[in-house]
């Protein structure tokens, strides 16, 4: 099975739920950016990710607004499921932005990145502008989509649509390049659900919107799940 979580941001008690712990040999672990573990580099974290090594499940993340980009760049590249990765370790995966990946007979489209809104109170050991998607990858994200024709199962994001700002009761001042892309995308693309981070609430918005934070939602995959 295919499950979908928020934000992490290195917080190891998330791992400890009773909803994560069920997770089994096989599952699938995806969190939609902020996943925070590749930070610091510190002993701590190493051991934390030594930890999670060690669980049955593979944890796939996004990259969001709270990442160390100098290291996690650096993880070497590979191709898992049909898109690109970078390996953390045999069960930890970084989802790179852009890319579609081929699970369980069912596509998933990821692009993470997003907006610091406290990026100004924030140093250079905090804050990378790496987080800011680029024209570049927005092109290679289109290029991606067309080869499956716009027709994707799943969306999964780190930043939220901006047309659902009124819904989740925030403000999407800054608008990036990707908040026009996604807006493209909604009208563009044929998909079932779209789940997303970055709002720290669970919310459904009718008809394919689910923003995550502390929930563990099963990813369904059956053909009747339209």
């Amino acid at each position: 099975m295919i499950y979908v979580t928020g934000d992490t941001h290195g917080e190891w008690e998330r791992f400890k739920t009773k909803e994560i712990k069920k997770l089994k040999q096989g599952d699938i672990l995806i969190i939609c950016g902020d996943f925070g573990f590749i930070w610091d580099n510190s002993r701590k974290e190493k051991q934390i990710l030594s930890k999670m090594a060690s669980l049955p499940f593979t944890v796939a993340f996004l990259d969001g607004c709270h990442e160390n980009y100098d290291l996690l760049l650096a993880y070497p590249e590979e191709i898992w499921h049909g898109g690109k990765i970078h390996r953390i370790a045999p069960n930890i995966i970084h989802l790179m932005r852009g890319q579609i990946f081929e699970i369980e007979k069912r596509s998933f489209f990821v692009f993470g990145g997003g907006h610091s809104q406290d990026f100004e109170y924030r140093t250079t050991e905090t804050w990378w502008k790496q987080e800011r998607p680029t024209h570049r990858e927005v092109e290679n994200a289109v290029k991606n989509l067309q080869k499956h024709h716009n027709k994707i199962d799943y969306i999964l994001t780190h930043e939220p649509p901006a047309m659902l700002k009124d819904c989740l009761g925030v403000d999407v001042t800054q608008r990036l390049e990707m908040h026009a892309f996604f807006a493209d995308m909604i009208k563009a693309c044929n998909y079932r659900k779209w789940f997303f981070g970055k709002c720290h609430i669970d919310k459904y918005i009718p008809v394919k919107f689910f923003a995550v934070f502390a929930q563990v939602l099963p990813v369904t995959v059956k053909d009747t799940d339209l």
